[in-house]
């Protein structure tokens, strides 16, 4: 089995129309790939294992890149946690029990760090990831695509498989979801700073205390990340993919009302969830074993994501 890939293979990248998909598929392009498949879900239903059948008797991928998946805030999150652990826990499922049935010689899984424990030490190691239950607002979710994980060792070990499994930190950038239904939280306090500009408001309520903590990860970062994953990782143990820089929720807030113009006052709404109180991921292991290393720091990247916002989206 080579463990590289080939330019001329057939590669489906689940997702690939969405905003960490279309930067995986601009890495990939980049980089010489040209046989890809980006199922939209008009077409494909991954949720229904007929339809996933369907792509890969369609497509006959040597590579699955698999991103697709049923993603929110902290409010979307509570609002429906049944439909966030059902979607993202059968497409997986049944992308990977497929893939293997068809031949595939590679797939990519990609889970998200809302996997971790809630109480994990700082900085999050693989190693830790099943050391403790994740923080409630959005357990369902992490564990249906911490599933991905099981299910990628045990195909492996049973099957021969070559699957293989990443964690990015949050994302943000250019072409993120902005609807406030949807959006986490560097899309929902950018758009909240113009929101209130533009309605004259002097003051913006940010849910939490503010001292929760995050790491996040440029999109552009996180695709390359993924595609060197693929390109160079064969192994059963996970990766997480992150800049390795934590951050507090009330500094990221004054940061970007600062990039933003937004000169009122911050005010907490400590009565709302603040979700995981530290998130923060060990970046040894993507560095020694692929090469990753993040590039984009978090203000230059909060630049480049207002600026993207005002001239596409105000």
């Amino acid at each position: 089995m080579s463990p590289g890939i080939d330019k001329q293979e057939t590669i489906v990248v689940t997702g690939g129309a969405g905003f960490l998909g279309s930067a995986v598929v601009k890495v990939l392009r980049q980089r010489g790939f040209t046989r890809l498949t980006i199922p939209r879900k008009a077409e494909y239903d991954l949720a229904r294992e007929s339809e996933v059948i369907r792509l890969y008797r369609d497509t006959r991928p040597s590579i699955v890149i698999h991103l697709a998946a049923l993603v929110g805030g902290i409010g979307a999150n509570q609002r429906s946690p049944g439909r966030f652990f059902y979607d993202n826990l059968v497409m997986g499922a049944f992308l990977m029990e497929q893939a293997r049935l068809a031949g595939v010689r590679k797939f990519v899984a990609v889970g998200t760090v809302c996997s971790y424990p809630k109480f994990a030490p700082i900085p999050f190691r693989e190693d830790d990831l099943w050391e403790g239950y994740p923080e409630e607002t959005n357990a369902p979710y992490g564990l249906a695509k911490k599933m991905l994980l099981v299910q990628s060792q045990a195909y492996r070990a049973q099957y021969g498989l070559n699957s293989i499994f990443v964690l990015p930190a949050n994302l943000y950038g250019p072409g993120d979801q902005f609807d406030p239904d949807r959006s986490h939280v560097i899309p929902a306090l950018i758009k909240k700073c113009f929101d209130a500009i533009r309605e004259g408001q002097r003051e913006l309520v940010v849910w939490g205390d503010g001292t929760a903590t995050r790491e996040f990860l440029y999109v552009d970062d996180g695709a390359e990340g993924i595609v060197l994953a693929a390109e160079r990782y064969n192994e059963p143990a996970p990766v997480n993919l992150g800049s390795g820089t934590e951050i507090s929720i009330r500094s990221l807030a004054e940061t970007i009302a600062s990039l933003t113009g937004f000169e009122g006052r911050i005010a907490w709404d400590t009565t709302k969830p603040g979700g995981q109180p530290r998130r923060q991921l060990d970046t040894t292991r993507a560095e020694r074993e692929f090469g990753f290393r993040a590039r984009v720091g978090i203000e230059e990247g909060l630049r480049t994501t207002i600026d993207w916002y005002k001239q596409s989206q105000l």
